[in-house]
């Protein structure tokens, strides 16, 4: 019995041993292929791909501008003389015909009398004139003087009355420089400069902002400042914009967070032929008179500007000796890079004008170890990694070909 049992387990052994060798054997080979084929897989690069859009058909500049009042005067000396006093300091509110200053003009008083007695003694001669011509005339008729004699005497009558119009005519001129001893504001508005004081000497023959050397002759700068002037420098590209119905934004540095709305009024319609911008005037409201002559603003002009433009992130590019290329993937996942046209670099992206087109699988932060056609895998990025990425399409939305940036 004993015997019996010992050749059946001999036997099992001899039956179950080449079995388990078999399914060793089986399993190394599995094993063997997927660790060979995780190799192969793990050899293949893996890349992120993106694709380029067209670019926004509205198109932002940013351009620096200067801020004027809506008018703005500069209030000269029509006399020679002294300031008497000034009434009116920088940043006062004023109202038209407000005086500003009194300038004591002692010579021009003095002309002013000598030409109102002028005027009396014309006036005299006048009346004696007049009297010698009736008196000529009534004796016409005696025949006691000749007609030359009595013709003399009535055109001196004649000749004096006009020398009295002339003379009243000159003390009219006088008490019109009399009047701009009082200097008053020409409209409503607010005192942006002063440049006199107490005792200065003005004199209206000085060139303005000649200086106390040679009197001063620029007193005042008063600026109606409740509407203000923008000038901006804009360039040709937006000229067929610059119309009725634009707007900009501006920002002045003193107001940092606050935004106004500018309206165009109008263009210089020509360009500036070194710079090639034409001068635009925009109009800003200023109730609150927060905006003051003179200020430096930034100013953002939008506008429907067409252009044949693609965009890629800039994280896409790739630097060669010959120029700029991006990295793309073909139908059959190899890596062919492809040179492309710049026409401007963003922030995050870059407008390309030539090279690529919108099916294209452009790699995004392409390795410097890809090689031209190499073989590569596609996978998608982890959320946060790359926040730029945009996904291609899959292989059947490539079968209709859209046109590229070239052909837009």
């Amino acid at each position: 019995m004993k015997s019996f049992r010992g050749k059946g387990l001999v036997l099992a052994a001899i039956i179950l041993c080449p079995l388990y060798l078999g399914y060793r054997f089986y399993g190394g080979q599995l094993e063997a292929a997927a660790l060979q084929e995780h190799t192969l897989e793990r050899a293949i690069p893996t890349v992120a791909v993106t694709q380029a859009q067209p670019a926004d058909a509205n198109d932002t500049i940013t351009l620096p501008g200067n801020i004027q009042a809506w008018y703005e005067a500069q209030i000269y000396a029509q006399v020679s003389g002294y300031v008497k006093m000034w009434h009116k300091d920088y940043g006062a509110q004023v109202k038209q015909g407000d005086v500003l200053a009194d300038v004591n003009a002692p010579a021009l008083d003095a002309q002013y009398a000598q030409a109102k007695a002028d005027l009396e003694t014309e006036r005299a001669k006048n009346v004696l004139a007049e009297l010698t011509a009736k008196r000529y005339v009534a004796m016409r008729h005696n025949q006691a003087v000749s007609e030359q004699a009595i013709s003399v005497q009535v055109q001196e009558a004649k000749a004096q009355a006009a020398r009295v119009r002339a003379a009243e005519q000159n003390v009219k001129n006088f008490e019109a420089l009399i009047r701009f001893k009082t200097i008053v504001a020409p409209f409503d508005g607010v005192v942006t400069a002063r440049n006199i004081n107490v005792g200065n000497y003005v004199n209206k023959e000085a060139s303005p902002g000649e200086g106390n050397s040679g009197g001063i002759r620029d007193l005042f700068t008063v600026a109606d400042v409740s509407k203000m002037r923008l000038f901006v420098s804009v360039p040709e590209a937006f000229g067929p914009f610059l119309q009725p119905g634009l707007t900009a934004d501006v920002t002045v540095p003193q107001l940092p967070n606050r935004h106004f709305t500018a309206q165009f009024l109008t263009v210089a319609k020509g360009f500036n032929v070194s710079t090639r911008t034409a001068i635009t005037v925009f109009t800003i409201e200023n109730e609150d008179r927060a905006l003051w002559p003179g200020s430096y603003a930034t100013v953002r002009i939008t506008a429907p500007v067409e252009k044949n433009i693609l965009t890629i992130p800039s994280s896409a590019m790739v630097f060669q000796e010959l120029g700029t290329e991006v990295v793309v993937v073909t139908e059959d996942d190899q890596v062919h890079f492809k040179p492309i046209t710049v026409a401007r670099i963003l922030d995050n992206v870059v407008e390309v004008t030539d090279g690529i087109s919108v099916d294209d699988r452009i790699v995004n932060n392409p390795s410097a170890a890809l090689l031209e056609g190499k073989k590569v895998r596609i996978v998608t990025s982890a959320p946060g990694y790359d926040l730029v990425i945009r996904e291609a399409p899959a292989p059947e939305a490539n079968a209709q070909k859209k046109p590229s940036a070239k052909s837009l």
